[in-house]
């Protein structure tokens, strides 16, 4: 059979993306999610999920879903502003606002969705937008969309940052700062109480994404924000479900007028249909579980895992940086190489995916370990004494 020029054009492509070592694939995941995970037909441990509680396959978290999902269906049918905002959404929302300690809360069908609702509905052209230069992708994304005037800070550094705000202020125009709290691919914290002091100078308005700190962090397991004692002085706090919540979507919560604007002004949220009401319900369930005593003990597990996990590194083959997070990357370099020892792995029962290009810099390949509270003791022993039989 004759084959298309747009089908040699994509298979031309594709050889591309093999020979340097960034091709990708799906595999199917049998079972629930969890540290043990069938793949294949194979069991294996599994460390790179970001259910950090393990409340993805919590009883209660299921049952909140497996309830809504009889009283509400499969489906939201709509949009929220057409006739899709059920009654779970509305409950979410008032509980995120809750936990987070802010007067209103709205939320997206994804994270990404989320970003790129907010940025693009509060900036356009003639304003200015400085992100951080190991933002998410929808963050990155998101700027490009909004027509803003973007410019890069280098990665947790407030002097580059400082001159980027000193540059913006001379302009009349709006000036948002963006950055995660816990950075997703080397799990470092951002320098929240100098960019706080920094936006504040400067007349800019705070976008924090706290999605990998939220349930983690604070006294009040809230995130980052909290556990520096900064949240009311931050303008726009962002967080996914997926997460620590054991669920799915994006989120944004902070001042009323904040979530109305949003309300009539993100294209992501306004024509969307709704999540499914289960998943709502479920992330409720797991908000609260994280405020309850099992919040904290599910959390003080994890922390003592992490523990374990980094002293159990030193020494070893790999290259691992010093991070405050249960995100933990062994820098291989080598994108093919980062792939071979990732299959290496999995034949040894372990699922670790060689995180490369685009997801980080080239030649910055890595392995991206992540410690749930289900993860036992043993099973840090059983992947540190792996990991110290592999070549560096």
């Amino acid at each position: 059979m004759k084959i298309s020029k747009f089908e040699m054009d994509l298979q031309q492509r594709l050889e591309i993306i093999r020979s340097q070592g960034l091709y990708r694939q799906l595999r199917e995941v049998e079972s629930a999610q969890g540290v043990r995970i069938r793949v294949e037909g194979q069991e294996l441990l599994n460390f790179s999920s970001n259910d950090y509680l393990g409340l993805a396959n919590h009883p209660l978290v299921k049952e909140a879903a497996e309830k809504a999902l009889r009283d509400f269906g499969a489906g939201s049918g709509a949009s929220r502003l057409v006739c899709g905002s059920l009654a779970p959404h509305h409950e979410l929302e008032r509980a995120l606002a809750d936990f987070k300690g802010t007067e209103a809360a709205l939320v997206f069908s994804s994270g990404y969705a989320c970003a790129l609702g907010t940025i693009t509905a509060l900036l356009g052209k003639g304003d200015v937008i400085a992100i951080d230069k190991l933002a998410h992708a929808s963050i990155i994304d998101a700027a490009r969309l909004s027509g803003a005037t973007l410019r890069v800070f280098a990665h947790n550094d407030p002097n580059d940052l400082k001159d980027v705000l000193k540059w913006a202020g001379k302009k009349s125009a709006r000036v948002l700062v963006v950055t995660e709290s816990v950075f997703s691919m080397d799990g470092d914290l951002a320098p929240l109480r100098e960019i706080v002091e920094l936006k504040d100078k400067y007349g800019a308005w705070l976008m924090l994404d706290e999605a990998h700190a939220t349930g983690l962090f604070g006294q009040n397991r809230r995130g980052l924000a909290e556990a520096f004692e900064l949240a009311d002085r931050i303008e726009i706090q962002m967080g996914t479900l997926g997460k620590a919540l054991g669920s799915s979507g994006g989120y944004i919560v902070g001042s009323k007028s904040l979530i109305e604007f949003l309300i009539n002004r993100a294209r992501s949220f306004i024509f969307s249909t709704a999540p499914p009401p289960s998943v709502s319900t479920a992330a409720t369930a797991a908000i609260r579980i994280i405020q309850s005593d099992e919040g904290e003990r599910l959390r003080s597990h994890l922390w003592a895992r992490v523990d374990q996990l980094k002293n159990g590194l030193i020494g070893g083959p790999f290259k691992s940086q010093v991070v405050q997070s249960p995100i933990i990357p062994l820098i291989v370099g080598d994108e093919t190489r980062a792939v071979d020892l990732a299959a290496e792995l999995r034949s040894r029962g372990f699922f670790i995916p060689a995180i490369r290009y685009p997801a980080v810099a080239r030649s910055q390949a890595r392995l991206r370990l992540t410690v749930s509270s289900a993860h036992s003791a043993a099973d840090l022993l059983h992947l540190v004494a792996t990991l110290g039989t592999l070549p560096s």
